[in-house]
């Protein structure tokens, strides 16, 4: 049965999801961050050299032991993310360093905890999103969107079914770090110019290719018109102090979560008791 199409047979298959990704993270996080930004360039800071000295290396690398176990339990669970554990590591490394006079002047612990437990909470991420389909970050839900347009259902039997693309996403963590070291060190000169394009320039040329990309997905014009709402509904979230994480998970689990629903009410013959009728059901909810 069609609901809330408003007799548009554009509507009459739903949203798709890369038109609400887009919308919220992309639309939404431009208009923000164009309408707070004041409109003078930052000053440039100067910077030292690329590599860590012995006497760095000696303070960070137990912070870079303690990251991953604050990381990746966080990435696990939903709504985590990265920024629950990096909060928590930098808080972590303040009380325990011995340099207390540093802290907000560019301590180092402060740099390599944080980073080292947000790494780690990339994994946690995929932990849940190929065993239990969950995703628990704005990625991760990028990436289930992406699995169900090729056919693949995340959960226990991915790994049957798919291990080469289970084990290749391991892997890629992996070679993903290596990548950013070798790209970034030589290019992160290059990536700070981007900050030199006046910002009326640069906000217009996200909202062009990120307009671009939507009308890519069906050659709808409505897809444009449904973009520009649901970018304005995540600017309205940000303003408000809403989370956009769990909007785009709710998007993409709802309706596996509306079909789940029925069908357990059609086996409790219509009656929602059969949804907390045993002890595992009332400590899940």
């Amino acid at each position: 049965q069609q609901r809330l199409t408003f007799g548009s047979l554009q509507l009459a298959d739903g949203i798709d999801v890369v038109i609400v990704a887009v919308g919220l993270f992309a639309i939404g996080e431009a208009l923000w961050v164009a309408a707070h930004l004041r409109r003078g360039g930052a000053k440039p800071i100067p910077v030292g050299r690329p590599w860590l000295g012995r006497a760095e290396l000696r303070r960070t690398w137990k912070p870079w032991l303690r990251g991953p176990l604050i990381g990746f339990p966080f990435g696990a669970i939903p709504a985590g993310g990265a920024e629950i554990p990096t909060f928590l590591s930098y808080v972590t490394e303040k009380r325990l360093s011995k340099h207390q006079d540093e802290w907000g002047k560019g301590a180092v612990e402060g740099v390599a905890g944080p980073e080292s437990a947000a790494s780690a909470s990339a994994a946690g991420t995929l932990v849940s999103l190929l065993t239990l389909g969950l995703p628990t970050t704005a990625v991760a839900a990028v990436m289930l969107a992406a699995f169900q347009q090729y056919g693949i259902q995340p959960g226990p039997l991915l790994f049957d079914h798919e291990p080469e693309l289970v084990w290749g996403l391991i892997a890629s963590l992996f070679v993903g770090m290596v990548l950013l070291l070798v790209l970034n060190l030589p290019l992160a000169p290059v990536w700070a110019k981007l900050l030199r394009i006046p910002r009326p320039y640069l906000y217009a040329g996200i909202l062009f290719f990120a307009a671009v990309g939507a009308y890519a997905v069906g050659g709808e014009a409505l897809d444009l018109v449904l973009l520009l709402i649901i970018g304005l509904v995540g600017l309205c979230m940000r303003r408000y102090g809403l989370p956009v994480l769990p909007a785009m998970i709710g998007v993409i689990l709802g309706p596996a979560a509306e079909q789940q629903l029925r069908r357990a009410l059609q086996l409790s013959d219509g009656s929602v008791t059969g949804l907390v009728n045993t002890p595992f059901s009332v400590t899940v909810y």
